[in-house]
């Protein structure tokens, strides 16, 4: 395998992971990474969205009593029963819009202008969010994921379908979207989380069988050495951002998105970065 490309791998691996569960948008990341890198292509893209199983494994590892609590109770625990309808629930918008748009998304918006773009737009609706927040403390009537109701987890999911545009942030748009809808902000991001699994993996088990014909064994160890990557720095992210909910609002990434966004559509405009078609 070649060094360099394992480099790249492992590169976009940690930005993967570093990024899924922050409200920054990994996919946007990975397809501003991948243009400075020159990594890119069909293969590539199916590679960035393979990697997710990692971040996705992360999260199964951090949050492993409560999924085997579902899993053991799903057949004659009411309250397991009921958490893992909601998070069908809310996986289902944007399964459905992913497989009837997903083509026609990877070829307008997986590019570094609309990216940015959306990094832009999704850090003012932040800064938005997060002000009304605060001006409307007592809104969040929903203080843990078992006090949702099926309806409140259709919302969330709803806010995840936005995530298909590239730059949006799916943790963004759950957490943010959770919020406005009245769950407390630990809540949302916890749902968050577990929200990912079934979409990460439905995501990277589609991706791989729709682009089979791309892949081959060889291709094996640049997947496996972005994953591991990708489990490694989604693990340590996953655990940071628990601690800083508990304290923090999300301003700050509200304001690394606008200035980001600007970045990328500035270096665009005036080609200080040649980014690789």
């Amino acid at each position: 395998m070649d060094i360099i490309f394992a480099l790249k791998a492992i590169i976009m691996g940690l930005v993967e992971g570093f990024t899924e569960f922050l409200p920054i948008s990994s996919t946007g990341h990975l397809i501003v990474a991948g243009s400075l890198l020159n990594f890119t292509g069909e293969k590539v893209k199916t590679f960035e969205i393979a990697i997710q199983a990692g971040a996705m494994l992360a999260v199964m590892w951090e949050f492993r009593a409560r999924i085997s609590a579902v899993l053991g109770g799903m057949f004659n625990d009411r309250r397991q029963q009921k958490f893992l309808l909601n998070v069908v629930v809310a996986f289902l918008p944007a399964a459905i819009l992913g497989l009837m748009f997903s083509k026609m998304i990877k070829a307008k918006l997986f590019a570094p202008a609309p990216v940015a773009i959306a990094f832009i737009v999704g850090g003012l609706f932040i800064l938005w969010a997060e002000k009304r927040h605060k001006m409307l403390p007592g809104e969040s009537r929903i203080a843990s994921v078992d006090d949702m109701s099926v309806l409140d987890a259709l919302k969330v999911g709803c806010c995840q379908a936005f995530a298909l545009i590239p730059g949006t942030s799916r943790s963004g748009a759950t957490i943010i979207g959770g919020m406005l809808f009245g769950l407390s902000r630990t809540a949302a991001t916890e749902f968050s989380f577990f929200l990912a699994i079934p979409t990460l993996l439905g995501a990277t088990v589609y991706s791989l069988y729709k682009d089979r014909a791309l892949l081959s064994m060889a291709d094996l160890p640049l997947f496996g050495i972005g994953g591991i990557a990708a489990f490694v720095s989604a693990f340590l992210c996953v655990r940071w951002l628990l601690r800083y909910i508990s304290s923090h609002d999300f301003t700050i990434f509200a304001w690394y998105r606008i200035v980001f966004g600007l970045f990328i559509l500035t270096s665009v405009h005036f080609g200080w970065i040649v980014w690789a078609e």
